[in-house]
């Protein structure tokens, strides 16, 4: 039976690489499948990994009918045996019951890759939909390690080298950017709870064995 299924896991953790994968896979044996992508870091309808593998997709631009799109392809003729999403956290609701309906009107797997919480720690929109409709929920077993070298857990987003925890939800970035440009790093709850990245670790002269007292 065709599935919905959604990879989950932080920035870092290969998701892009794993959607890539998946492609190349299904493509060796033959079949089609149509890609779509948000914001990806390649830019403008690409689906790239920090690996340095990119290929060409479908750019689900806001308001975009995805069901509507392959109904569209197929009935020129087109071919799509499954359908593959990366950044699907960016996704709107809606949409996210766009691909449910592709998979039991189309009868076509759907494999959509996306973080799940944004830098503030709450669930992205598309997100919470994917996890209230997925069929199977895939946590991506290539851990994101924080710079402590525990398993990094949640996004931080960095401004100036500063974790910032106020702002719009979605401001696209990436890991290892310059210091005075919007960043992210992944980090483990606890120092995601205290605001400690590895820039203001080396920056500054905590002991780790003192407590703070400035965080919730």
């Amino acid at each position: 039976m065709p599935e919905l299924v959604f990879f989950s896991g932080t920035m870092d953790c290969g998701k892009s690489t794993l959607a890539l994968q998946i492609g190349h896979n299904r493509s060796a044996r033959g079949l089609q499948g149509v890609i779509f992508t948000r914001d990806d870091r390649a830019g403008e309808g690409k689906l790239s990994s920090r690996l340095g593998l990119v290929t060409e997709a479908v750019e689900a631009g806001e308001g975009m009918d995805l069901y509507a799109y392959l109904v569209d392809q197929l009935s020129k003729g087109g071919k799509a045996d499954y359908v593959i999403v990366d950044e699907a956290q960016f996704l709107a609701p809606e949409q996210i019951d766009q691909l449910a309906r592709i998979v039991d009107d189309l009868e076509l797997d759907v494999f959509a890759f996306g973080i799940t919480t944004d830098f503030r720690t709450k669930l992205f929109p598309g997100s919470q939909r994917l996890i209230e409709l997925a069929d199977r929920i895939e946590q991506l077993q290539v851990e994101a390690l924080c710079w402590c070298g525990a398993r990094a857990t949640h996004n931080a987003r960095t401004v100036d080298g500063v974790m910032v925890v106020e702002g719009e939800q979605v401001v696209v970035g990436d890991v290892n950017r310059p210091a005075e440009e919007v960043g992210y790093e992944v980090l483990c709850r606890r120092h995601h709870r205290r605001h400690m990245t590895s820039a203001a670790t080396r920056a500054g002269a905590l002991s780790p064995d003192v407590l703070p007292v400035n965080h919730a």
